[in-house]
């Protein structure tokens, strides 16, 4: 367990490729994807919380709804720290469920002080949700929000990004179409 670290599950995408809401599709041995990734979490974490525009799930988890209007990654992460009060989040996409413990170690062992973003990147590029994110990276958040800029890419050309190269692409196949998704499903039998 990644003693005293606090992970988010960000499942308030609007999952349009998929054209159902993938966090409530069945996953696994669990009832949904959201939970199987809840209960994934839960064995390293020390809390685990669910990022979603509201509480639609049916299983016991403290969920952190966007706290404005427009909703996207950039405006879920503001939430989560205006919520949390934290220094540090992992977080994770509900649709990556093949990344691993190894990978989370492996941005764990890599945390630097000078680091607003400790990213995963893979050979696509940048993981933006898979990646430990720092109370520090706000101001410059605040200031996209502002700018109605909700790109996370464009946050990191303001702030201190350290990217951790993880050469297993399987762990970063991202449930985003119904093939994905039956593969997937394949994939854990």
């Amino acid at each position: 367990m990644i003693k005293d670290a606090i992970a988010v599950i960000m499942a308030g995408g609007k999952s349009s490729r998929m054209q159902q809401d993938k966090a409530l599709l069945p996953f696994g041995n669990a009832s949904t994807l959201a939970e199987f990734q809840y209960v994934r979490l839960r064995q390293l974490f020390s809390k685990v919380y669910l990022s979603a525009k509201s509480n639609k799930f049916d299983f016991n988890v403290d969920i952190i709804e966007d706290n404005y209007e427009t909703s996207s990654p950039l405006v879920a992460l503001i939430s989560i720290f205006e919520t949390l009060k934290v220094d540090e989040v992992f977080v994770l996409s509900v649709d990556s469920p093949f990344v691993s413990e190894e990978v989370i170690a492996k941005l764990y062992a890599r945390r630097n002080d000078d680091a607003d973003i400790i990213i995963a990147e893979s050979a696509q590029g940048r993981e933006p949700l898979c990646a430990i994110y720092r109370r520090s990276f706000l101001a410059s958040a605040y200031e996209a929000l502002a700018k109605n800029n909700h790109r996370l890419q464009s946050l990191f050309e303001t702030v201190t990004v350290l990217s951790v190269k993880i050469y297993n692409e399987e762990a970063f196949l991202n449930l985003n179409y119904p093939s994905e998704y039956e593969a997937a499903k394949l994939k854990l039998s």
